[in-house]
């Protein structure tokens, strides 16, 4: 007897159905948990899900932190739908921001319409920089790009720390590992007074239009889509793999590169040793709940936002763990790829028949 796994018909609605029931799974799971944590579920899920929507100051809050998350899985999308895995986008935002502040930082006290746009292009070529090198080893060694482009990020990391502890400490930073403040020139432009939504949530919906348009209107977008579905089929047409690998992580290089930027230069002002609280990894999941889709991934960004504003929010009013955030984050991703994998196929009970049964 064994389990073997059938494909059902193909339907447009799994696509729609399959996101849909991974939140609802999640948020029961998470009533779960916050039962089993001793809290009040209803309370804690209402401080989690709900009491971040009802306030102005909130809402915005969702545009800062859906920002990047939106900005950088844009930009993976493009490679996972040609089966390129770059796994490294965390350390591509912090490459790129340490590109953007290292701009900051030479210019700092100065003003200059230029410096920003500077500090922004630093940032998307930083990125691409630290992007193209399990590119590299992908087409000229064939190595795998996942553990290069993961184990990437640790070398990043480390290199942040290095500077923020080392010859970019603020002198007068009572020996706290940061940079000066960036001065003004070096800042994104605030949206609405008063709070913190900056310039950085504009470019990250123009974006993710570039990149929809690209995707669906464009022989680029076709090429990838075919190249990551029909490998075969993409060499039969002249379509090159190497060439597909390196649009990817470029693109996925420069998106992540440049919501490093705006972390540094938007609500954080300055380099510190963690910039954020795992965006570039979340970006993943916001890619798959997208659906590879832009406006899909803009949605998803904003639900995944919304998770680390309740997340903080529910640790105050309820006393909820900070883990909990990314165990919740984790228990979508689980449910997403289960029920995307459930609907499109059944299990069914096989088992080998027996010689006498064999006979007619």
């Amino acid at each position: 007897m064994r389990l073997e796994l059938v494909r059902r018909p193909e339907s447009p609605w799994f696509g729609i159905v399959a996101p849909l029931l991974a939140v609802a799974l999640t948020v029961a799971s998470g009533f779960v948990l916050f039962l089993a944590l001793g809290l009040d579920p209803v309370e804690t899920l209402y401080q989690f899900m709900l009491a971040p929507l009802t306030t102005f100051q909130s809402l915005t809050e969702l545009g800062v932190k859906g920002a990047p998350l939106a900005l950088i899985a844009t930009g993976l999308a493009i490679g996972f739908r040609a089966n390129v895995w770059n796994i490294g986008a965390e350390g591509q935002l912090i490459i790129g921001a340490i590109a953007a502040g290292g701009v900051a930082l030479a210019f700092w006290n100065e003003a200059g319409w230029w410096i920003l746009p500077l500090m922004l292009a630093a940032s998307v070529a930083g990125g691409m920089a630290w992007a193209a090198i399990p590119a590299f080893l992908k087409t000229r060694f064939g190595v795998n790009e996942i553990l290069t482009s993961l184990m990437l990020t640790y070398v990043a990391s480390l290199i942040l720390q290095m500077l923020v502890f080392g010859p970019w400490k603020d002198p007068d930073g009572f020996n706290y590992p940061q940079t000066r403040l960036f001065s003004e020139a070096a800042l994104l432009p605030v949206l609405i007074e008063g709070t913190r939504l900056h310039a950085g949530a504009l470019v990250a919906l123009l974006a993710a239009l570039a990149a929809w348009f690209v995707m669906a209107r464009t022989v680029t977008g076709f090429e990838i889509a075919v190249v990551g579905d029909a490998p075969q089929a993409a060499r039969f047409a002249g379509f090159s793999t190497r060439r597909t690998v390196w649009l990817s992580f470029l693109v996925g290089g420069g998106a992540a590169g440049l919501a490093g930027a705006f972390e540094a230069a938007g609500p954080i002002g300055q380099l510190v040793p963690v910039l954020t609280p795992g965006y570039g990894f979340t970006a993943i999941i916001v890619a798959f709940l997208g659906r590879l889709s832009p406006p899909g991934i803009v949605a998803a960004a904003a639900l995944m936002a919304l998770t680390y504003i309740g997340g903080e929010n529910a640790q105050i009013t309820a006393g909820l763990p900070q883990a909990a955030t990314g165990v919740f984050q984790g228990m979508l991703l689980f449910y997403l790829l289960a029920t995307d994998g459930l609907l499109r196929f059944r299990i069914r009970l096989t088992g080998a028949r027996s010689p006498r049964a064999a006979q007619p």
